[in-house]
């Protein structure tokens, strides 16, 4: 049965703004260009303006397999698809986070220009109290990825039409220099498919945000 409510960006601020003894974890989901980094990023804005440094994000993005990787295994062509990533390095993270026993950990962030995660490349302090984790496969109902729900305490999907989709990840890709078959194959072969086996494939989010929820893109 789905149990998922419509929520606006203010309704979410709220939520996550509520105090607790212990570090809370806030997942938000969705298919690629569905705007969960800005929106996180968002969020963590508008938390830290009434609580300086009480909010962090944690993006999944940061745990994409090397390129080196994934050439030998004959998925550079998939970057981005669900077996592309070190989800179960990204779960010890998560539980690491959870835990909060550290004055500071440092987190892999990926730098998409270069198409490589930077280790260290963001640190999250012990004073956090709200860490938003960001990323495609969140909610996704398959191992070993549905074995991260345990360490969130919400979960959020960020639901776009597929046409709006597609068009926000041709701006995107055309920024990055990419043009012609190579862009068309990034979108059919890749992008799309993901983003259509999320709205599918994800477990059913305590909350939904539609474009009427807030305006966020990229």
């Amino acid at each position: 049965m789905n149990t998922s409510r419509p929520v606006t960006f203010e309704v979410l601020v709220q939520m996550a703004a509520e105090e607790g003894p212990e570090r809370r974890i806030i997942a938000i989901a969705g298919a690629p260009g569905s705007g969960k980094s800005t929106l996180a990023e968002r969020l963590v804005a508008q938390l830290d303006a009434t609580g300086p440094g009480s909010a962090a994000v944690l993006p999944m993005d940061g745990y994409h397999l090397d390129d080196a990787v994934l050439i030998a295994r004959g998925l550079r062509a998939r970057k981005g698809a669900p077996e592309t990533f070190d989800v179960a390095g990204f779960g010890h993270m998560l539980e690491r986070l959870r835990r909060n026993q550290e004055d500071e950990i440092a987190v892999p962030v990926f730098d998409r220009a270069l198409e490589i995660a930077r280790a260290g490349g963001r640190m999250i302090p012990r004073t956090v109290r709200t860490l938003v984790v960001e990323g495609n496969y969140l909610l996704l109902d398959r191992a070993p990825w549905s074995a991260l729900r345990v360490h969130f305490d919400h979960t959020v999907m960020v639901s776009v039409p597929e046409a709006e989709l597609r068009r926000r990840l041709t701006e995107r890709w055309l920024g990055y220099g990419m043009t012609g078959a190579a862009l068309e194959a990034k979108l059919e072969e890749n992008d799309l498919p993901n983003g259509r086996l999320i709205v599918k494939g994800s477990i059913a989010p305590d909350f939904i945000l539609t474009q009427d929820g807030i305006n966020v893109g990229g």
